[in-house]
């Protein structure tokens, strides 16, 4: 019996963080890695391949860190008073 793979479409992804890292807001998914119970994505800056790290794919699904795809900094301040209703 296979399980059911965690993250199906990982690789290839792009992102936007709430919150500047390295100086940048927008990365794209590059690499992933298993390890045990946990999947790790491989980030990398979409406009400086220089700036890359790894992430544990859960924090992906928290909203107030991340959000799917790029976003302009207005698309960001429209969900973010969305966001500060959620605990």
């Amino acid at each position: 019996m296979q399980r059911k793979q965690k993250f199906p479409y990982l690789v290839g992804s792009k992102w936007t963080a709430h919150i500047q890292v390295d100086g940048w807001r927008h990365f794209q998914v590059t690499n992933r890695k298993n390890q045990g119970v946990w999947v790790f994505a491989e980030l990398v800056a979409s406009c400086d391949p220089t700036v890359r790290f790894w992430l544990n794919a859960k924090l992906l699904k928290d909203e107030r860190l991340w959000q799917a795809g790029w976003r302009s900094l207005q698309e960001q301040s429209d969900v973010a008073p969305q966001l500060a209703g959620k605990s």
